[in-house]
């Protein structure tokens, strides 16, 4: 047992880096930093509660949200359990959060009409922009504007949520609910979800899940194929790896995108050990001691990704096919392309883990001794990062579904 904590915390604790700033000791709320390097700033928001029992639903209003119960049944634990960790505020969210409890197969239609509502209000507020008034007037017109800005805003990340929970929910695969101190079992063990990683691996190409195998390996290492064993772990480097993997997921859905199309049109270019070489130097150079914290960001590394190298990482396809791209088009492909993408990102984490306070010490390190520790399995460990690469795949569907009829994403 404590060689199963010591292993975990030392493979998590080295995989992950926080970048403190070089400030004396502060105490501040920050997103679950991971390496590749990016750090978010953390808006509370609590859970979508929703049912998972998708039969005989009735949604029942209250005041902190909407939450979903079904008709009991001997196969349901709890018919109020959530579907999704984060509850969704805006009325657009709410609206889409009622679709997806009474039919969740019309989510993608529904967020087509929600985002033509979006589109011809934006049109009317540019119409307005030109005949504004001067002065007061004008003054008081931006900050109406801005305002229905950071509305939108929330509407289009709260759609970008719901086209993920559907594709969950469309894939017979149930999300992760919030790890709270209610959630442990009998032995205080927090990890009590099903497996699901048939279903997992269905979702991705068998080239896209030979480089999720290689992640889980350098994630678990040897505990790789251990299921059982149960260590203390941090929750906030559990809420990093959860993170980094939601990024990750993202990153090699994109990859794989391309390859399948190259593939199809038998255009695929020829790798070579020198490429990979190459790359390998350039990733190694890039490790190096974590600097103060990053601003809000949507552009990650890609050192811990590129390739994964390592001597347990088998050689794939897929890995051949990434060695082949320049360091831009690397960087470039490990993008996240939207802000609404980065803030779902940092909000699912938060759901999921809480609101972490980060301690530092004077001398600018993190102190970790305030740090929660929660009980969970390496096989709870393999579902939670199994479920965020899904969800980082699933982003990337659901931010390209989103564009192409509502244009938001910066080139």
């Amino acid at each position: 047992m404590e060689a199963a904590a010591a292993a975990t915390a030392t493979l998590v604790g080295s995989s992950l880096h926080l970048h403190p700033p070089p400030s004396s000791s502060v105490t501040r709320s920050t997103v679950y930093a991971a390496r590749p390097r990016l750090s978010f700033p953390i808006k509370h928001y609590s859970s979508l509660a929703c049912s998972r029992s998708w039969n005989k639903r009735m949604v029942l209003e209250s005041r902190r949200g909407i939450v979903v119960r079904a008709s009991s049944s001997p196969d349901s634990t709890d018919p109020s359990d959530p579907i999704a960790p984060l509850r969704m505020e805006s009325p657009t969210g709410q609206f889409l959060s009622q679709i997806l409890i009474s039919h969740p197969h019309l989510v993608p239609a529904a967020v087509e009409q929600q985002l033509k509502q979006l589109q011809t209000e934006w049109d009317t507020e540019q119409k307005k922009e030109e005949l504004s008034a001067s002065g007061t007037d004008l003054v008081l017109y931006r900050r109406i504007a801005e305002v229905k800005a950071n509305e939108r805003k929330r509407a289009l990340e709260e759609i970008l949520y719901a086209l993920v929970v559907q594709k969950f929910m469309d894939a017979d695969v149930s999300l992760v609910p919030a790890i709270t101190p209610s959630s442990k079992n009998s032995s205080g063990q927090v990890d009590t979800w099903p497996s699901q990683e048939e279903k997992f691996e269905q979702l991705h190409s068998p080239e896209a899940y030979e480089m999720i195998q290689s992640h889980l390996a350098l994630i678990l290492g040897n505990r790789l194929n251990d299921s059982k064993s149960v260590a203390q772990i941090s929750k906030l480097r559990v809420g990093q790896v959860y993170a980094a993997s939601v990024m990750y997921g993202y990153f090699l859905k994109r990859v794989d995108e391309r390859f399948q199309l190259e593939k199809t049109m038998k255009i695929l270019p020829n790798g070579s050990d020198s490429e990979g070489s190459s790359i390998e130097k350039a990733v190694r150079e890039d490790i190096r001691p974590a600097g103060d914290y990053l601003a809000v960001s949507s552009h990650l590394e890609v050192s811990s990704w590129s390739g994964g190298f390592g001597n347990r990482i088998k050689p794939s396809r897929l890995r051949t096919y990434l060695m082949s791209f320049d360091g831009d088009t690397l960087q470039r492909f490990a993008t996240i392309r939207s802000k609404e993408a980065v803030s779902i990102i940092e909000k699912q984490t938060e759901a999921l883990f809480g609101r972490p306070e980060i301690v530092l010490t004077p001398q600018g390190t993190v102190d970790s001794s305030k740090d929660e520790l929660i009980k969970i399995s390496f096989g709870g460990l393999r579902k939670l990062v199994l479920e965020a690469i899904t969800f980082g795949s699933f982003l990337w569907d659901g931010e390209s579904f989103v564009d192409s009829r509502y244009h938001f994403v910066m080139n």
